[in-house]
């Protein structure tokens, strides 16, 4: 029986293999942007995400650009995201609830929304998508659980069955990993399974810490 796949093993490993000085993969050139980003990539792909924000981003990469383009022009930058629809309504009552909030030439979001709460408090910006804001922008505390990060949670056995929700993975993990680890939580466990721990068809061979994974679905070696 291998050792088991500790937080400590983990996030010392697989670091190695990824690019730390990336945070996220979206595509954005501000914090509204950034925002707007991880509302369009609710059950979509970061790669169909950046299809579409470089040009709707090069005309409305702040509120008042978003609400000078208006909702229908806005469908047609993302029209060809799942549910485009309510997100575009989404974005544009975000715009709305934000205009005027930043006089900075690169768009920041105030003091006040540096907090998850506050976050929440925004059109289209539930519990998963302030984790991803807060902790990719401020360092916060704050794991986003979307597919991988709860895939992976159960495959290591960081989480259990009772763990049915994104709300519960998150619970387990912020009191199991390490607060020194939170931080990168997001950003180290979305590309390992996005790359390396894939759901059909793991990497194993390729897994930095294959030598201490014990998930029953893993693959054996031929």
């Amino acid at each position: 029986m291998k050792v088991k796949l500790t937080p400590d093993i983990y996030f010392s490993e697989v670091p190695k293999t990824l690019n730390m000085n990336i945070r996220s993969e979206l595509y954005s050139i501000n914090e509204f942007t950034f925002a707007v980003a991880v509302i369009l990539s609710a059950q979509a792909t970061d790669k169909k995400v950046n299809e579409v924000t470089p040009k709707l981003f090069a005309i409305a990469n702040t509120p008042e650009a978003m609400l000078a383009l208006g909702i229908d022009e806005l469908k047609k930058h993302i029209c060809v995201i799942s549910f485009f629809n309510n997100k575009a309504k989404n974005i544009i009552a975000l715009s709305e609830k934000l205009r005027g909030a930043c006089n900075n030439k690169i768009w920041k979001f105030p003091t006040k929304y540096h907090n998850r709460d506050e976050l929440m408090k925004l059109p289209g910006i539930g519990q998963k998508t302030a984790n991803v804001v807060s902790n990719v922008l401020w360092g916060a505390s704050n794991i986003g659980v979307d597919t991988h990060v709860f895939r992976l949670s159960h495959r290591f056995g960081w989480a259990d069955d009772y763990d049915n929700t994104p709300e519960r993975v998150e619970e387990k993990l912020l009191k199991y990993i390490p607060q020194k680890y939170h931080e990168m939580v997001n950003h180290v466990m979305v590309l390992h399974g996005r790359y390396t721990c894939t759901a059909r068809h793991p990497k194993c061979e390729k897994c930095p810490v294959d030598a201490w994974c014990n998930a029953k679905d893993k693959k054996q070696p031929a």
